[in-house]
């Protein structure tokens, strides 16, 4: 029997936004000529805290302690309403300031706007957006760091499209066009005063920019645009550090080759800059790791430019969560406000230990909250006319296939820093208590979810007891109740999967969690998943040696069973085997399968195999998309001596992607 944890939080916020006008408060001016900082002398706030918080010890009074704030003005311009700890109304750059947070990145479209002038949404953030944020930030004193996108819309890793005004251009134009823009930004931005301390030349820019592709182009773009920066620059003070971006740090090997080919193009940066999200980007360890390679390997100074955490599986305007119970993702802390600043704190403290280097973080989106609105229709009438919502129908001229056809509200409302009404979490306050550390009330937070894995003819028992989260980290032992079918029953329903939901109660507070429950087949593979340290047993072969990457990964979300699978990658052609001879079996008759998923293959040729008593069998595969899972099966395998190999052959071209887990070796019959 195999078990696993994951977490869930007590469900315990409010969900009713509240139809207020929009206040700014203290809002500074937003003529650029007339613009002078006037708030500057805010202090953090003198309160007891309400969570704890661990000290990160050695943190510069220098690191950048951020948050993306990108759509704030178009939040407020639909009525959303910021307030601070004591349920006052406040400009939210004031509340920011008096929980630490001392720096501002916002992302900057080149021309977020249809023909008739109407807004793509999530935030329209053209320039003037930007300043208008820039100036507030500045006003208290913030640095503020621009992530210019090079795109008029979204740009990230599944998609970098080029802004409609650079269609049909040149690289050589395209360059040019990348520089004078850059420029031409980064000066009204200066001359409107903003304390632009960072500039980030394009986001999340891991496979292309800007609708360019070929990495050597890209750099090419990449130089552009730093040039740009340092031209600027050298007429300041203090110079502007340059970021470059990227994401998926689980990927070590992939973070170095991009670190390594921009030394070799010469591309003159400062700053490494990785997304770390803890659903989907692997441990802190690795992350650390990658990043102190890259800055001592190259010279670079290090951040993370967008990390976030879930505080509720609550939806608070319709429209539905990126990140919600029962998707495809991990939970390695308590869903719920400690959970939230555990996240930050830790990533802070992941990037701080890179010494010098690790120059700060920045929290993504902690005030894109639910519009005011009784109904939904109410809602969208508000994201359509001042792009509150992610998206709204007018991108669909500009992304026909994705915001086009799924526009909408915030999907990060239950991610945000603020409530649904606008009120700060006490997770906000993190920011303030990382370089002294606060204890609080010892309380519980949350309920570990349960898995369980079974195999055919083993007795099912549900526990009589399950983990509880304490606030302070600490962990203690309650009893639960568990609703939905009983054991009995699911053995003798035979081979699936079953969820039951169980409810623990202390101090009239209750919390929530699940059992998930694996009943499998008997399985003659050892280490059929990949997760034993152990993995002796198992034979990988590069066919043709060009494959670059074949190796057991430990990332749950491209896992079947636990958190490990065997991942293949290669900028050349990839062709491998990865395979295991069993013994001893009883002589008769066995069936084989596994199940895989994978990627951007657009020749292939895989199949598994096994091998008996001197015959081969194999069954054809393939793969073509992310959990898009295949279960490939072999039937009627005939043993006499008792020995049989199973395995995979992986042939793709390259760049292919993918991940094989569960290999099953079962008498015939046994499901």
């Amino acid at each position: 029997m195999k078990k696993k944890t994951g977490i869930l939080a007590c469900m315990c916020c409010a969900l009713t936004a509240t139809a207020l006008l929009s206040g700014c408060g203290e809002n500074p001016a937003t003529d650029a000529n007339a613009f002078i900082p006037q708030h500057t002398d805010v202090t953090a706030l003198d309160r007891p805290s309400e969570i704890f918080v661990k000290q990160v010890e050695g943190l510069s009074e220098d690191f950048w302690l951020g948050v993306d704030v990108s759509s704030v003005i178009s939040e407020e311009e639909s009525g959303v309403v910021y307030y601070n700890e004591d349920g006052e109304q406040q400009d939210i750059f004031k509340t920011l300031k008096e929980n630490g947070v001392n720096a501002v990145r916002v992302r900057v479209w080149n021309n977020p706007k249809d023909e008739n002038g109407n807004s793509y949404g999530g935030g329209h953030n053209d320039l003037e957006t930007a300043i208008t944020i820039g100036q507030r930030a500045t006003d208290y004193g913030m640095n503020v760091l621009i992530d210019f996108h090079y795109s008029d819309f979204w740009a990230d890793p599944s998609k970098q499209m080029s802004p409609k005004a650079w269609e049909g251009m040149s690289i050589e134009e395209r360059c040019e066009a990348l520089a004078s823009y850059t420029k031409e930004s980064l000066n009204a931005l200066l001359d409107a005063g903003v304390n632009v301390t960072a500039v980030q030349i394009g986001n999340e820019t891991t496979s292309a920019m800007s609708g360019v592709t070929a990495w050597n182009q890209v750099t090419q773009l990449f130089s552009s645009g730093c040039n740009a920066v340092r031209e600027i620059s050298q007429e300041k003070e203090h110079p502007i550090q340059i970021a470059l971006h990227f994401t998926n740090p689980e990927n070590s090997a992939q973070y170095l080759s991009y670190a390594k080919s921009l030394d070799a193009a010469g591309v003159d940066y400062d700053i490494f800059a990785s997304s770390y999200y803890p659903y989907w980007h692997g441990t802190l360890e690795n992350l650390t790791k990658t990043l102190n390679t890259i800055a001592t390997t190259y010279n670079k100074k290090v951040m993370v430019a967008e990390v976030s955490y879930c505080y509720t599986f609550e939806d608070g305007d319709g429209f539905g969560n990126s990140v919600g119970e029962g998707s495809i993702c991990e939970f390695p802390y308590a869903v719920s406000v400690q959970g939230q600043a555990d996240c930050i704190r830790d990533v802070t403290a992941a990037v701080a230990s890179c010494g010098d280097a690790g120059v700060g973080i920045f929290y993504w989106e902690p005030a894109w909250i639910p519009v005011p609105g009784n109904s939904y229709a109410v809602r969208e009438e508000l994201w359509e006319t001042y792009g509150s919502g992610w998206a709204s129908s007018y991108s669909a001229s500009y992304d026909p296939k994705d915001a086009g056809k799924y526009y909408g509200g915030a999907s990060w409302d239950n991610q945000a820093l603020f409530d649904f009404e606008g009120h700060p979490l006490a997770s906000l306050s993190v920011f303030r208590y990382l370089a002294t550390g606060a204890e609080t009330t010892l309380r519980p937070d949350a309920a570990q979810d349960t898995e369980l894995t079974f195999r055919i003819g083993e007795e099912i028992t549900l526990p009589e007891k399950a983990t509880v989260i304490y606030n302070d980290g600490s962990t203690g032992e309650l009893p639960v109740t568990w609703s939905g079918a009983k054991a009995e029953d699911i053995a003798a329903a035979g081979v699936g999967d079953y969820v039951l939901n169980g409810t623990v109660e202390t101090d009239g507070v209750k919390f929530s969690c699940n059992c998930l429950i694996h009943v499998l087949d008997l399985n003659f593979v050892e280490n059929y998943s990949f997760e034993g340290d152990d993995t002796s047993m198992w034979v990988i072969t590069d066919v043709s040696g060009t494959t670059d990457e074949a190796y057991i990964i430990d990332k749950g979300t491209d896992a079947v069973t636990g958190t490990k699978s065997m991942h293949f990658y290669s900028t050349k052609e990839v062709e491998f085997t990865v395979e295991q001879t069993v013994t001893g079996l009883e002589p008769g008759t066995y069936y084989f399968q596994i199940t895989l998923h994978g990627g951007d293959a657009p020749e292939q040729d895989m199949y598994i195999y096994a091998i008996a008593d001197g015959e081969t069998y194999t069954a054809p595969t393939d793969v073509d998309g992310w959990t898009n899972y295949r279960s490939p099966r072999i039937e009627a395998i005939t043993t006499t001596d008792g020995t049989i190999t199973v395995g995979a052959h992986i042939k793709s071209s390259p760049s292919s992607w993918g991940n094989l887990d569960d290999f099953i070796l079962a008498p015939v019959g046994t499901e």
